[in-house]
């Protein structure tokens, strides 16, 4: 019962970092210890079905409940307390880097794998300066090539869900999907239009669900072959995240009561993703 409110709040805590734009659920998966038995659990999902379900289940509970229930009031957060709403998610990054750095412990730093740190700071970094695009999609009119394109960018946000370090929700506003999704998420607790809403969340839900099992098919084959290369990799994902993070908090408007809910949500959040971490 312990193990499933855990997970449960585990995957709370991934539904909202695919709901903010700069958060990557892919890096919280890993800081929480969870992500390899994820992709474990999607890659077979039918080989240990009872394991992965029991695995699953309170985890999908969390991320459904969390995207349904927070995507407003984390939009009006960001809006309102940029500053200490993202201390908080630094937090819980930087909580659970102590968990990666257990996995590479005693191994020696090949030039490699530092190369491989490099490049995916490097890339992520390259992300985070880039612009946001000005284009919004309209889902207004559901046509058959819209439910096609629905569908892929559902496959491409499972990507970004899934890589740690990069944000579904970045990647989703510079392909101009971000605000009609969420808007028709929230629209989803209304019941309003609820044919055309499931029209639009059907096909983008599918091209999620597919595009989650192939790469982890191609992260599991990763992690079998070169398990540290890999995690030097993540480990530059993740530290270019914080970097990132910090960034866009530059000339973020700051009272002196922000400045001091901000640092106390940062510890906060940071003692919490070191339990929630911590095996």
């Amino acid at each position: 019962m312990k193990e499933t409110v855990k997970l449960i709040i585990k995957g709370f805590l991934l539904g909202i970092a695919n709901i903010i734009p700069g958060v990557s659920g892919g890096t919280l998966a890993i800081t929480m210890g969870i992500y390899e038995d994820l992709i474990g659990a999607i890659s077979h999902f039918f080989k240990n079905f009872k394991k992965n379900i029991q695995f699953l289940v309170p985890l999908g509970i969390g991320i459904v409940t969390s995207v349904l229930l927070m995507s407003k009031l984390i939009s009006f957060c960001l809006d309102k307390f940029p500053f200490p709403t993202t201390l908080f998610f630094i937090g819980l990054i930087i909580g659970g880097i102590p968990l990666i750095f257990k996995k590479v412990k005693g191994v020696k730093l090949k030039p490699t794998n530092a190369l491989l740190f490099l490049l995916t700071f490097g890339l992520i970094m390259l992300m985070t300066f880039l612009k946001e695009g000005n284009t919004v999609v309209s889902l207004a009119n559901i046509s058959a090539l819209q439910v096609f394109l629905l569908f892929l960018v559902g496959m491409v946000a499972a990507a970004t869900m899934v890589i740690p370090g990069v944000s579904g929700s970045f990647v989703l506003m510079l392909l101009g999907y971000y605000k009609p999704i969420v808007s028709t998420i929230s629209n989803l607790t209304k019941f309003n239009l609820l044919g055309h809403n499931i029209l639009v969340l059907a096909p983008f839900g599918i091209g999620v669900l597919v595009g989650i099992v192939l790469l982890a098919k191609l992260i599991e084959f990763l992690f079998s072959k070169y398990e540290v290369p890999t995690y030097y990799a993540i480990l530059g994902f993740i530290v270019s995240s914080v970097v990132g993070l910090g960034i866009a908090l530059i000339g973020t408007p700051l009272t002196l009561i922000q400045l001091i809910i901000g640092i106390i949500l940062f510890i906060l959040a940071s003692i919490i993703g070191y339990k929630l971490g911590d095996e």
